[in-house]
């Protein structure tokens, strides 16, 4: 199946664009024929898509452009949406348009959809039937956010949802005409997140050269497997079917995302095996909760029980994971996932022309528990978080990463330079000793070396893959989403926000990150036209894998706290200068390169 022509993956797990044009996806299943299998999911989308994609090539050929309505009104067959003029931004907005029907998908016709009886719960994304009389809407409000679960850990609140949220959000500029597309997948751990975030500000900061769209997703699903995954995927056909009424091109279309997101890219552009042991143990804990037993077939029997009583079983399997564990995970369903990600990764099976991939420099402390002092805690700990592993096998992980010293709470702390000096299995502005180890090897197997995986799947075959680290003080997970669309954090100096944000347009107008020396270096920089790395970023090779390391100096230190309670040195304006540069991404904290080999040839053992 070819997905878009590129990708940026946010594998916070980073940020992975994948920038590649969506060419032939199976034809769409519509809402007459529920309780799609995903094998004709799958097999249905691409027929349609591969239909899709002629025609849009067609139609190139053809010189004819493709833009939106001067009354922003978009007919899909199945609803008519109007958007609204944003005068302060010069952008056009849809909001809240429903892009697939899924589980009690009655808030578009419930007159044409059957009566929620759960027939479509769970089970494969369905396009609307077709509607061709079907009343103008006004598209201005969001859709309402799928049903949530937060990640374990102590004082973690139940937050309710809403079954019905397959819903999308366009941000395109006044006049838009063939403009690239940028496709926005949020994260959470398939826990929960939304299509909320705001795009304005990185349109604008790219000079309006290209259309963004903010998808939502199935965050938990039982019943088809992967269902959240094929949510995406038919919302990846529904821009291919119909961006162009709003002013994009359906051929140049980069997907991306952060955390969740960014391993949904992963997912996009591969197939992925494992033993899904794991989540079916939690299936069966929801089910027992739930009065449907704890064996057997008891998929009919979840299907009959009201919404909030499923969320708040969920969020009680939930609760009882490890800290900073969600209850389930994608899975192998032989169909759209067929194989482990690392054994495909390292076969380069994947779609996709260029990657652009990223990690911020402290992605593992939100998920560790900050009670690990000793050497003893850290091997109770990694014994919960990997489940599967063989007390030999935890020995061998304490090898890859050496660190003898005991946590300490008085010192000291803080963020190396990836080059010289203490590493990051040693020291970090949050923690030190164990703690730190802990941090350290929660954030590279989890997020930075998929990143650095995903990076050499796109070397070679006329694939190309680009590497970065935010190290901005205090990185730590997710905290780059803020830099990349807005509003801008305090600790981060405007020519730094700036430059990420034009890092991310080039890549989706042009396939390639570089920026000027003069917006890299920054407005402030008493050398705006120095040479900068990232004027001519490195493309990643087997031989001599890059990275660049976005960084900052200068500026007034004051001291925040960090989500999970800990003091850090952060640096806000005035002063702030960008400081970039280009390393070796094996040689990079005391050798992650070889840390990373440890991780894949570990990789069969770890669940998900």
């Amino acid at each position: 199946m070819a997905l878009p022509k590129w990708l940026v993956a946010g594998l916070s797990l980073a940020t992975v664009l994948l920038s590649a044009p969506v060419n032939g996806l199976p034809a769409v299943p519509r809402a007459e024929e529920s309780d799609v299998p995903a094998f004709l999911f799958i097999d249905q989308l691409i027929a349609n898509l591969t239909e899709a994609a002629e025609v849009a090539e067609s139609t190139t050929k053809r010189g004819l452009t493709c833009s939106a309505a001067s009354s922003r009104t978009v007919n899909l067959g199945y609803a008519k949406y109007q958007g609204y003029a944003d005068s302060a931004s010069g952008l056009n907005v849809w909001k809240g348009a429903c892009a697939a029907l899924g589980d009690f998908s009655t808030r578009l016709l419930a007159s044409a959809m059957p009566s929620p009886t759960g027939d479509l719960r769970w089970q494969a994304p369905l396009m609307p039937p077709l509607n061709l009389a079907a009343a103008v809407q006004q598209a201005n409000t969001l859709g309402p956010a799928c049903p949530q679960a937060l990640p374990s850990g102590p004082g973690m609140p139940f937050i309710p949802g809403d079954e019905d949220c397959l819903f999308l959000n366009v941000y395109a500029p006044s006049n838009a005409q063939n403009l690239p597309v940028l496709v926005w997948i949020h994260g959470g751990g398939y826990g929960f997140g939304d299509g909320s975030q705001d795009m304005t500000e990185i349109i604008n900061a790219n000079n309006k050269g290209f259309v963004v769209v903010s998808i939502q997703y199935r965050v938990r699903s039982k019943g088809v497997v992967n269902a959240g995954l094929l949510d995406q995927a038919l919302a990846l056909a529904w821009i291919k079917i119909f961006i162009c009424q709003f002013g994009g091109d359906p051929t140049r279309v980069t997907i991306s995302g952060e955390s969740a997101g960014a391993s949904s890219v992963m997912y996009q552009g591969l197939a992925y095996k494992y033993d899904a042991s794991f989540n079916t143990k939690n299936y069966y804990s929801l089910s027992s909760k739930l009065g449907c037993g704890a064996s057997g077939n008891v998929f009919n029997c979840l299907k009959g029980k009201a919404t909030m009583d499923l969320q708040q079983a969920n969020y009680e399997v939930t609760q009882e994971q490890p800290s900073g564990f969600w209850a389930y995970y994608p899975a192998t369903d032989n169909a759209y996932i067929t194989t482990r990600a690392t054994q495909q990764l390292t076969q380069k099976k994947v779609n996709g022309d260029r990657l652009l991939v990223s990690n911020v420099a402290n992605e593992g402390p939100l998920f560790v528990p900050h009670t690990i002092t000793t050497e003893a805690d850290l091997k109770a700990w990694l014994a919960l978080e990997f489940p599967n592993f063989t007390t030999a096998q935890i020995n061998s992980v304490l090898a890859a990463n050496p660190n003898s010293a005991v946590t300490s709470a008085t010192g000291p702390r803080y963020e190396t330079n990836g080059v010289s000096g203490a590493n990051h299995l040693q020291v970090s502005a949050d923690a030190n000793g164990q703690q730190q180890r802990g941090n350290a090897i929660l954030g590279e197997s989890t997020f930075v070396c998929p990143s650095y995986w995903m990076a050499e799947a796109y070397t070679g075959n006329s694939k190309k893959a680009y590497h970065y680290q935010m190290s901005v003080p205090f990185s730590s997970h997710a905290t780059d989403v803020a830099v990349i669309f807005g509003p801008r954090p305090e600790n981060v100096g405007a020519d730094y926000a700036l430059a990420v944000q034009r890092i991310w347009g080039n890549f989706v107008t042009g396939s390639n990150p570089s920026i000027t020396n003069a917006i890299a270096n920054g407005a402030s920089s008493s050398s705006p036209s120095a040479s900068n790395p990232a004027s001519a970023w490195p493309a990643w090779t087997v031989s001599n894998p890059q990275l660049v390391n976005l960084n900052q100096t200068g500026g007034v230190a004051y001291t925040a706290t960090s989500q999970w309670g800990t003091s850090v040195t952060q640096f806000k304006a005035p002063g702030q200068l960008n400081a970039i540069s280009a390393s070796n991404a094996d040689t990079w904290e005391g050798g992650r390169g070889t840390r990373c080999d440890f991780w894949l040839g570990i990789s069969a053992s770890i669940p998900s």
